[in-house]
C-alpha cells in the first residue's frame, strides 16, 4: 500500500477547527450565549476543510493513503503524529463533518438555550478526535483519542438525556473503559514485539516489522478485536447501546451510532487485519457466526421493543453484523459493501433517530403503545420516518441497497449456508420496520394529537440534506464504491487468504511515494 504526503496538513487542519470553536466557547464565555451560531460556523467550517480534502484526494486511488503527514511526537516510545486517510478513511471523516453541524442544528429544539454552550462545545470537541481517529496512521495517536472520545460522550449523554441519563452514561463508560483497558495491553505488546526507532508505531512500520510469535499474535489480535467488538457493537458486548440511545438525546445518538460505533468497524479493517493477517484468517470463523448471531438477534430484539429509541438501537445491532460479516467472509465485493455500509447507515440512523426526537417533542413519548395515527397529522414527520427507514431495511434505491445486496452477494460466493443465515436478517427487518410503521403512523389519530405542528423550517433544513443523501447515495452508488474497490480488495486479500500453520509473516513494507496526488 503506498502513501501519497500532502504539502498541506488538510487532515489536521479538518481536525483544529472544530477544536478551535470549543476552545472559544470555553475560554471565552460571553460567547456562549451566541454558542447554537458559533458551534454550527465551526462545523460547518469543519466540513468545508472536508470538502477541500476531497478535492485533493485522488479518487482513482482510493487503496493508497493519500493527504499523508508524519511528524516525530514522542521519538522515545517511537510515537508519531501521523494522519492520513485511503478512501475509507474520507469517507467517515466527510460522514462526520457532514452529520455534525446537523445535529447542532437539530439541537435548538432539544436542549435549552443556558446549556447550549456546554453541549456545542462536547460535539466539537468530539468531533476533533473523531476526525483524527478516522485519519490516525499511529497505533498510540489512534488509542488516545479512542480513550479520550469517551469524556465528551459520557457527559453528552449524562448531562442531556433523560431521566435515567446516569445509568446509561455510567454503563457506556464502564463497557468502553472495559475495552479501552483491554486493548491498552496490546498497544503495549506492539511497542514490545514492534520493529523499535522512532516510528514503532506507525501502522505501516508494525505491518512490516512486527516480529510476535502465533501465540502472541493471537492474543494481541484478541485484545484490539475485544475492544472494537464492544465499540462496534457486536454480540454479547451490545447491551450498553439500546440504553444509552434510550436516555441520550437524539443528536447524541445520532453521532454516537452514526458515527463514533463506526470506529469499532474501522479499527477491524485499519488496524488489526493489516497487523494481523494469519490470525486474522484463523479467527475469521468465530467472528462470523457472533456476526450471524448479531444479524438475527439485533433484528428479532428490535421486532420485541415498545420505545422507538430501543428498537432503532436494536436494528443497528443486526446493521453492525452485516457490517462484520462483510469484512471477515474473505470476499472483495462483501467487504466493499461492508465499507459502503458503514457510511449508509450512517445516513439512515442519522435520519430516524432525529425525526423520531422531532416527533418525540410534539407528542411526548416514543412509547408505540400511545402513538397512532400519526401520518394524518404530520405527514411529513411520517413520510421522513419511512423513507429512511426504507433505507436502513435495503430498499432499492435508497442508500441501504446496495450495500447490503454486495455484502450478501460477496457472502453467497463464499457459503451458500451463512449467506442463507444473513438473509434472514433482511427478512425480520421488514417486519422491525413495517410493524412499527403501521401502529405509530396508519390509523386514526387520538384526539390529543389532532392539531399537533408538523416539521418547521428548521427541522426541514437538517432532514433534507440526509434524505438527499440517501438517495444520491441509493442512486448512484459508484461515487462510493469506484473510491472503495480497491480497500476491498486489500481487506479481501488479507481475510480470505488460507490460515498459516506457522508463526504468522509480517506483512510486506509499504512503498512510500512523496508527492501530490495528480
Amino acid at each position: 500500500m503506498q502513501s501519497i504526503t500532502a504539502d498541506l496538513p488538510v487532515l489536521t487542519i479538518t481536525a483544529l477547527v472544530p477544536l478551535t470553536g470549543a476552545l472559544l466557547l470555553w475560554v471565552l464565555p460571553p460567547l456562549r450565549a451566541r454558542a447554537r451560531a458559533v458551534g454550527l460556523l465551526f462545523s460547518v467550517a469543519a466540513l468545508a476543510a472536508g470538502v477541500w480534502a476531497l478535492t485533493l484526494f485522488d479518487l482513482d486511488a482510493g487503496g493508497t493513503v493519500q493527504l499523508a503527514q508524519t511528524r516525530a511526537w514522542i521519538p522515545s516510545l517511537g510515537v508519531s503524529w501521523a494522519l492520513g486517510v485511503n478512501g475509507l478513511g474520507l469517507a467517515m471523516v466527510l460522514l462526520t463533518v457532514f452529520l455534525t453541524p446537523l445535529v447542532l442544528l437539530a439541537s435548538w429544539g432539544e436542549v435549552a438555550a443556558e446549556r447550549q454552550g456546554l453541549f456545542t462545545i462536547l460535539v466539537l470537541v468530539l468531533e476533533s478526535l473523531v476526525v483524527i481517529l478516522f485519519s490516525a496512521r499511529d497505533v498510540f495517536v489512534f488509542y488516545v483519542c479512542f480513550e479520550a472520545m469517551l469524556v465528551p460522550v459520557y457527559f453528552l449523554i449524562g448531562r442531556f438525556g433523560g431521566p435515567d441519563r446516569r445509568r446509561a452514561a455510567l454503563k457506556f463508560l464502564l463497557y468502553s473503559l472495559a475495552g479501552g483497558l483491554v486493548m491498552l495491553v496490546g498497544v503495549v505488546a506492539l511497542f514490545v514485539y514492534g520493529p523499535g526507532g522512532e516510528t514503532n508505531y506507525l501502522i505501516d512500520s508494525l505491518a512490516a516489522g512486527l516480529s510476535a510469535s502465533t501465540g502472541a499474535s493471537r492474543w494481541i489480535f484478541v485484545s484490539f478485536l475485544v475492544a472494537f467488538a464492544i465499540k462496534a457493537p457486536m454480540v454479547p458486548v451490545h447491551t450498553w447501546l439500546p440504553d444509552t440511545a434510550e436516555q441520550a438525546t437524539p443528536g447524541t445518538s445520532v453521532l454516537l451510532i452514526g458515527v463514533l460505533d463506526k470506529i469499532g468497524t474501522y479499527g477491524m479493517i485499519a488496524l488489526v487485519l493489516p497487523l494481523f493477517p494469519q490470525v486474522t484468517t484463523w479467527a475469521a470463523p468465530v467472528v462470523i457466526v457472533l456476526a450471524l448471531v448479531g444479524i438475527v438477534y439485533g433484528g428479532l430484539a428490535a421486532i420485541g421493543q415498545d420505545n422507538l429509541y430501543r428498537l432503532i438501537a436494536y436494528t443497528s445491532i443486526s446493521h453492525f453484523g452485516f457490517m462484520v460479516l462483510g469484512i471477515f467472509i474473505g470476499n472483495e465485493v462483501a467487504a466493499t459493501g461492508a465499507m459502503v455500509y458503514m457510511v449508509a447507515h450512517g445516513l439512515s440512523i442519522a435520519g430516524l433517530f432525529l425525526v423520531t426526537g422531532f416527533m418525540a417533542r410534539r407528542t411526548g413519548t416514543v412509547a408505540i403503545r400511545e402513538l397512532g395515527g400519526l401520518a394524518r397529522v404530520m405527514p411529513l414527520v411520517a413520510g421522513t420516518f419511512l423513507v429512511s427507514g426504507l433505507a436502513s431495511i435495503a430498499l432499492p434505491g435508497l442508500s441501504g441497497f446496495v450495500p447490503e445486496w454486495m455484502v450478501l452477494t460477496g457472502t453467497f460466493s463464499e457459503s451458500v449456508v451463512v449467506g442463507l443465515i444473513a438473509l434472514a436478517g433482511v427478512v425480520i427487518a421488514a417486519v422491525y420496520l413495517l410493524l412499527p410503521y403501521q401502529r405509530v403512523f396508519t390509523g386514526a389519530p387520538a384526539p390529543e394529537r389532532v392539531g399537533s405542528p408538523d416539521l418547521d423550517g428548521r427541522e426541514r433544513l437538517v432532514l433534507v440534506p440526509v434524505i438527499a443523501a440517501m438517495l444520491v447515495l441509493g442512486l448512484a452508488p459508484a461515487v462510493l464504491t469506484g473510491v472503495l474497490d480497491p480497500v476491498g480488495a486489500q481487506v479481501a486479500e488479507v481475510s480470505g487468504a488460507a490460515p498459516a500453520a506457522d508463526s504468522p509473516e509480517p506483512a510486506p513494507a509499504p512503498t512510500v511515494t512523496e508527492g501530490n496526488p495528480q
